[in-house]
């Protein structure tokens, strides 16, 4: 699916964000319906280390907040999205530029909408992958994303 006019112009505004852009990652892509996202993570001196790989914060700021904003966009107005836990697995030094993908897909949303019927708020952990051009991994992300309604169930 191709980015919207809207995502476009919310990715040019995401990237200068202060916050985001100090992590120096990039995000290349937002799906229109904001069911995928791609970013990458340059080896630049704003993002290299002291031994001259990609700095940790770097690679776990770069993909921290984008699971919530996606869930965010995707449930709409009637839902909370809150981060809640998230741990980082390094693998092996980043040397090169690195790149993620985040998708969520209609099962999983349907998941969420359905557990939420019967409880007042859900859990879900997502996994993410920083890889490099070759899609060898140098880091795995963990990001749990606690979910409610916005108005209580009755």
């Amino acid at each position: 699916m191709s980015e919207s006019i809207r995502t476009r112009v919310l990715r040019w505004g995401f990237n200068w964000f202060p916050a985001y852009r100090g992590t120096g990652a990039r995000i290349d892509y937002i799906a229109r319906d904001f069911r995928e996202i791609r970013i990458r993570v340059p080896l630049t001196w704003r993002t290299r280390n002291y031994v001259g790989t990609l700095f940790g914060g770097s690679m776990f700021g770069a993909v921290d907040p984008v699971y919530m904003l996606m869930l965010i966009r995707t449930l709409g107005p009637g839902y909370v999205v809150w981060d809640k836990e998230a741990s980082i697995r390094f693998r092996r030094p980043g040397r090169t530029t690195l790149f993620a993908r985040f998708v969520l897909d209609d099962a999983e949303l349907d998941a969420i909408r359905d557990a939420l019927t019967r409880e007042a708020s859900v859990e879900r952990v997502y996994t993410v992958e920083l890889a490099d051009a070759e899609g060898t991994v140098h880091a795995v992300v963990h990001k749990t994303i606690h979910v409610r309604r916005a108005r209580p169930l009755p």
